[in-house]
Formats: C-alpha cells, sequence, structure tokens
C-alpha cells in the first residue's frame, strides 16, 4: 500500500474509508440474520449459522486491519449525521477534514458487492477442505 505523506487523501484511502464505514452495517446484517436462522427448524440452519459466523469474522478481522492502517496513515473517521438519503461522516487526515457522504443506495450496492466477495470467500474455503 502506498502512503502519500501530505495533501488530499488517495483513492485508496477513500476506499478505505469507505470500507470502513460499510462494514459495521454489513455485520448487522449478518448478526439479524443469523438471529433469524437460529429460531428456525431449517434443516439446514446448523450449516447456515457456520457459513454467517465465518462471514462475521472476516467483517471483523477487515475492520481491525482497516483501522490499524488508518492509524498508521493518520487518517480518522468520525460518524456525524444521517438523514433519509446520505449518511454523513467527517474524516480527519493530515491536518485536513473532510465531509463524506454516502447516499443509501450506494451503501446497498456496495454492501452487496461485498457480501457476494465473503460468500465467493466462504466457497473457497469449502472447495479448498473438499
Amino acid at each position: 500500500m502506498s502512503v502519500k505523506t501530505g495533501g488530499m487523501l488517495t483513492n485508496e484511502e477513500r476506499t478505505m474509508v469507505r470500507d470502513l464505514i460499510l462494514l459495521p452495517y454489513i455485520d448487522t446484517m449478518v448478526s439479524k440474520s443469523l438471529m433469524e436462522v437460529k429460531h428456525s427448524n431449517n434443516v439446514l440452519s446448523r450449516s447456515y449459522l457456520l457459513a454467517g459466523r465465518y462471514v462475521q469474522n472476516r467483517v471483523v478481522q477487515d475492520v481491525y486491519k482497516l483501522r490499524q492502517e488508518l492509524k498508521r496513515r493518520n487518517i480518522k473517521v468520525v460518524e456525524d449525521t444521517q438523514d433519509d438519503f446520505i449518511i454523513y461522516n467527517w474524516i480527519y487526515f493530515r491536518g485536513y477534514q473532510e465531509h463524506f457522504g454516502m447516499t443509501r443506495d450506494v451503501m446497498r450496492t456496495e454492501i452487496s458487492l461485498r457480501l457476494t466477495r465473503y460468500t465467493a470467500d466462504l466457497g473457497e474455503a469449502l472447495r479448498r477442505q473438499l
């Protein structure tokens, strides 16, 4: 990962900030799904729980790595306000600050893409085991 010592955020850093904002939402969604599965009588509920816990574990690992890397780059993300369509955060970095907004539609799309990646990772891990 390249690090710019001053100036504005790089595209890579913006992506990291976006992911740090989205990952807690993914964790919440997976937690809710796990609770639903836990209380269902589905024959495969144990398998679904294992898969969900795998995804949750990956989310936690990714949040930890992102926080460490952003801290190393002297970038801090602070939740600000929400309205019906946009969620705002403040980004403090290298003596600058920026108000960062993301629409709910963009968030839904990005969350869907990220969940697809986590599911593909799970599938690959299962294939390696078999």
